[in-house]
């Protein structure tokens, strides 16, 4: 918690004529988490997982918010970041292309805001999407496109999976795999012994 407050000191607001605490910038907070198991077996399974906190500043109309220059020029940066990860979400819902097998460029590397959430976006993950709208009816064309923006972003479907380290889990597999093996000689070298010669010899005589 002390790293994400620093992170929200640090980080830059100023007053618009939309916001008088407009973020002047996106925010990124990730959190690596591992979880290591040991198996009836003595093995060691490592689970991994990340977990991604993102705040995006809404994008702005410059004749809206009488941002001038410093302000403008973040304004523009903002602007960039979500036009860049609008591409990214559209590329990624596009269930048409992806259905007919065409391969999909999805641009990434547009801008360092896609970069970062790329995992968290099209990778192995689930995602959860919040939209924050005004009431105001003078920021109705902002509500209406914020909406259609996460709109696009449910088309994106993914199939997470467990991160678990694979060389772990190939010991894990060998390991039962030889004891199953065990398991079958013994009984083979039990069948062999109560089928020999010997052992209906001394079944006879015991008869006898």
């Amino acid at each position: 918690m002390n790293v994400l407050n620093t992170g929200t000191m640090n980080r830059t607001t100023a007053a618009t004529l939309m916001n008088h605490t407009s973020s002047r910038s996106h925010a990124v907070f990730t959190i690596h988490l591992q979880q290591t198991a040991r198996t009836n077996e003595g093995v060691d399974i490592t689970t991994s997982s990340c977990m991604t906190f993102v705040d995006l500043a809404g994008s702005e109309r410059m004749k809206k918010t009488g941002a001038e220059g410093d302000r403008m020029k973040e304004g523009i940066k903002i602007n960039e970041g979500l036009l860049a990860l609008g591409n990214v979400i559209n590329a990624l819902g596009d269930d048409e292309r992806q259905n007919s097998g065409e391969k999909v460029y999805v641009p990434y590397r547009q801008s360092k805001l896609t970069r970062l959430l790329q995992d968290a976006l099209g990778g192995n993950s689930q995602t959860l999407f919040l939209a924050c709208v005004s009431p105001s009816n003078t920021n109705a064309s902002e509500t209406i496109s914020t909406l259609q923006y996460a709109n696009r972003a449910r088309n994106i479907k993914n199939a997470p999976m467990r991160n678990v380290d694979a060389a772990a889990l190939e010991l894990q597999r060998l390991r039962a795999l030889t004891s199953v093996l065990k398991c079958e000689l013994i009984k083979h070298r039990f069948d062999a012994s109560t089928s020999s010669p010997d052992h209906e010899n001394e079944c006879v005589n015991e008869h006898t």
